[in-house]
């Protein structure tokens, strides 16, 4: 993945630049989502994950990265999506949220995309699935939609503050 951010970016105006970002696919269940590249500090494997007592549903229990303990949130559950066992493609992804750093797990990240703010579309209203506070809208790519999530709103919510507090 640093390869991809570390490739030098094409001649362009500043006004296209302006108009651009890179996100980070990934799949829960059978849908595609995408987070901004600069709220991910690294993507790592599946690791051993210490549960933590009376700590809510969503959270996995910690794990140790590099002598920091790092809660773990199960966005499947956070979602109230089915449970999967844990596959050879799932991975953590490693969140900087506020100044708090938060793993997520994914059942695979996908690729860096660079996508330009005219392929994403509002949230409709009738999202009711994930809640329209959670999604910063939806992005048009070839064959599907990604789902951009806010993950600022879906980990710095109260209830999964609280929960990753505790857990640390």
């Amino acid at each position: 993945m640093s390869t991809v951010l570390q490739e030098p970016l094409q001649d362009r105006g500043d006004s296209e630049m302006a108009g651009t970002m890179q996100l980070v696919s990934f799949h829960l269940a059978e849908e595609t989502f995408g987070v901004a590249i600069t709220k991910v500090r690294e993507i790592i494997l599946m690791c051993d994950i210490t549960r933590v007592p009376q700590t809510p549903h969503y959270v996995k229990g910690l794990i140790n990265l590099r002598n920091s303990v790092i809660p773990v949130i199960d966005l499947r559950a956070l979602f109230g999506l089915p449970e999967s066992d844990q596959a050879g493609e799932s991975r953590i992804m490693v969140m900087q949220v506020g100044n708090r750093t938060v793993g997520i797990v994914v059942d695979a990240v996908d690729e860096v995309l660079r996508i330009s703010q005219n392929q994403i579309a509002p949230p409709p209203p009738t999202v009711a699935s994930l809640g329209n506070e959670y999604l910063n809208g939806l992005v048009k790519l070839e064959e599907q939609l990604l789902i951009l999530l806010d993950i600022d709103q879906i980990l710095g919510k109260e209830g999964v503050a609280l929960a990753t507090a505790a857990a640390v």
